[in-house]
C-alpha cells in the first residue's frame, strides 16, 4: 500500500479525530516555546559561532565546538557539566558509562523502577553473562518494583534505600517494553528527594531516553546527578547523524569521560569529523521535532483508541516521552501495523518489515522504520517483542504531518486486511 492509497473514508476519521485534539496540541506548543527559549538562551549566552561547526580530526584537541557545545547541553539541562559525543554508540552506552562513573568494585546499584530495559540487563549482569558487565567487576544490584499500577512504589523506594545506602540508584523515564507509564519530572524529583532522604551520598542516575523536552523540565532540574541519552533520540532533533550526551555533576562527568576514553585522557581528546554543525542544529531544533513527534503518538492514540484498541497513553494523558503504546492483541495485526509505518516512511517505504531474533532481547521483535538517520527513533518508527498482547511501541515523527500519514497507512494495512 501507498500513501496515495489511504481511502478518502480514513482521511475523513482522522479529521474527526484531530477536532477533538486541537487543546492538546496547543498544550504540547506551548511546552515547545518554553524548551525553545531555554535552549536559545543557553546558544547565545554560550556564544555559540560559526567557528564552532569546524571539524577535528585526529586526537581532536581544542575542538572548541565539542567543548561549546558541553556547555551549552549543561546550561540547557540546569547541570554543571555535560559530555556530548560521537563516540557514544546508542542510549546504553551512554548510561553505561554514567553507571561506571557512578559505581566502583564491592558496590551495590538499586533500580527503583524494577527491572530496567533489556539492553541494560546485559550491562548490569542480571542477563547474560558478558566481559565487563558490572557483576563482573563485583557490583551487586538489587531493585525495588513498581507498585500494580506501573507508579514509583515511594515507601519502598525510602525503606530500601535507608536500609542498604546503596551507592547509585537508577531510574528508568520512559517504559521500554512493559505496560506502564513513563515517569514525570515531578515523580522523579520525588523520587530523588527520598533517596538523599535516606542516603545523602547515593547517586541518582536517570536513564533520560525518550523523554527529553517532554517537559519544561529535565531530571537534573529536580536533583538527578546525571542524566544520559541518545542523540538519534529526542535531542539530537532528527539530524544528528549519532551520539550520545550525559550531563550532571563535574565529578561523574568526569568519570564518565575516563570511561567513553582512557583514565588520563577523559573528554580532552575524540576528533569531532565535521560533525559540530549537525549536533548543535539538532538541539536547537529538537524542541519543536519532540513537539511533532508528541502530536503524532496523540494522534496515533486517538485514532486507534476511535477504531476500537486500547491505546496507552490515552489520548489526552499526560505525556513523558514519546513512547504511544498500542496494544493489538494479535501477532498478525503487529505485523500488519509495522508494515503500515513503514509504507509511511520516506525511506525504505518498499521493505516488509519481519520479526527476527534481536541481540539483547530475550524473543523475536518487529521494527519498521524508514529513517534518514539509521535507528533514529525520533524519526517515525514502530517496533514490539512478539509475544502478548502483542503491543506495537511507536514514536517519533519528525513532522506531524507525515507522521498522521505513517498512522493512517497502518490502520488502512490492519483494516483492510
Amino acid at each position: 500500500m501507498k500513501i496515495t492509497d489511504i481511502s478518502p473514508a480514513m482521511f475523513a476519521r482522522a479529521s474527526r479525530v484531530e477536532a477533538g485534539l486541537r487543546d492538546r496540541f496547543a498544550e504540547i506548543d506551548a511546552v515547545a516555546q518554553e524548551n525553545t527559549l531555554r535552549v536559545m538562551a543557553a546558544f547565545q549566552e554560550q556564544r555559540v559561532t560559526e567557528g564552532c561547526f569546524a571539524g577535528t580530526t585526529g586526537y581532536g584537541y581544542d575542538d572548541m565546538g565539542r567543548e561549546t557545545l558541553d556547555k551549552v547541553y549543561a546550561q540547557v539541562f540546569g547541570a554543571e557539566a555535560a559530555l556530548v559525543r560521537i563516540g557514544f554508540v546508542n542510549g546504553t552506552h551512554t548510561i553505561s558509562a554514567a553507571l561506571f562513573a557512578a559505581l566502583k568494585p564491592g558496590d551495590t546499584l538499586l533500580s527503583v523502577t524494577g527491572a530496567p530495559y533489556d539492553t541494560m540487563r546485559t550491562v548490569i549482569g542480571i542477563a547474560g553473562d558478558e566481559y565487563g558487565s558490572l557483576k563482573f567487576y563485583g557490583i551487586g544490584y538489587d531493585e525495588v518494583s513498581l507498585t500494580a499500577a506501573g507508579e514509583p512504589d515511594y515507601e519502598a523506594i525510602s525503606r530500601r534505600v535507608g536500609e542498604t545506602h546503596p551507592a547509585a540508584v537508577l531510574i528508568q523515564r520512559s517504559r521500554g517494553y512493559e505496560e506502564r507509564k513513563a515517569l514525570s519530572i515531578d515523580e522523579i524529583g520525588e523520587i530523588v528527594r527520598r533517596v538523599k532522604a535516606a542516603s545523602p551520598e547515593t547517586v541518582v542516575v536517570v536513564d533520560n531516553c525518550y523523554g527529553e523536552f517532554t517537559e519544561t523540565r529535565e531530571p537534573t532540574h529536580v536533583g538527578a546527578d546525571i542524566v544520559a541519552g541518545s542523540l538519534i533520540k529526542n535531542p539530537g532533533g532528527g539530524v544528528a547523524p549519532m551520539g550520545g550526551y550525559l550531563a550532571g555533576r563535574q565529578e561523574l562527568i568526569d568519570r564518565a569521560a575516563n570511561r567513553l576514553t582512557t583514565p588520563g585522557i577523559g573528554g580532552e581528546c575524540g576528533a569531532s569529523l565535521g560533525n559540530n554543525r549537525l549536533l548543535f542544529q539538532g538541539l536547537f531544533l529538537a524542541p519543536h521535532t519532540v513537539a511533532q513527534a508528541l502530536k503524532t503518538a496523540v494522534f496515533c492514540a486517538a485514532l486507534f483508541t476511535d477504531l476500537g484498541f486500547e491505546t496507552y497513553p490515552a489520548p489526552l494523558d499526560p505525556r513523558d516521552d514519546i513512547v504511544q503504546m498500542v496494544k493489538l492483541k494479535t501477532p498478525e495485526n503487529l505485523c500488519k501495523f509495522c508494515k503500515g509505518i513503514q509504507e509511511g516512511s520516506p525511506v525504505d517505504s518498499f521493505v516488509v518489515p519481519e520479526p527476527w531474533q534481536m541481540p539483547g532481547y530475550d524473543c523475536d521483535v518487529i521494527m519498521a522504520a524508514g529513517a534518514f538517520i539509521s535507528g533514529s527513533s525520533i524519526e517515525l518508527s514502530a517496533d514490539g517483542p512478539m509475544r502478548e498482547p502483542y503491543i506495537a511501541y511507536v514514536q517519533g515523527g519528525l513532522t506531524y504531518e507525515s507522521g498522521k500519514l505513517g498512522i493512517l497507512l497502518a490502520a488502512s494495512e490492519m483494516m483492510d486486511n
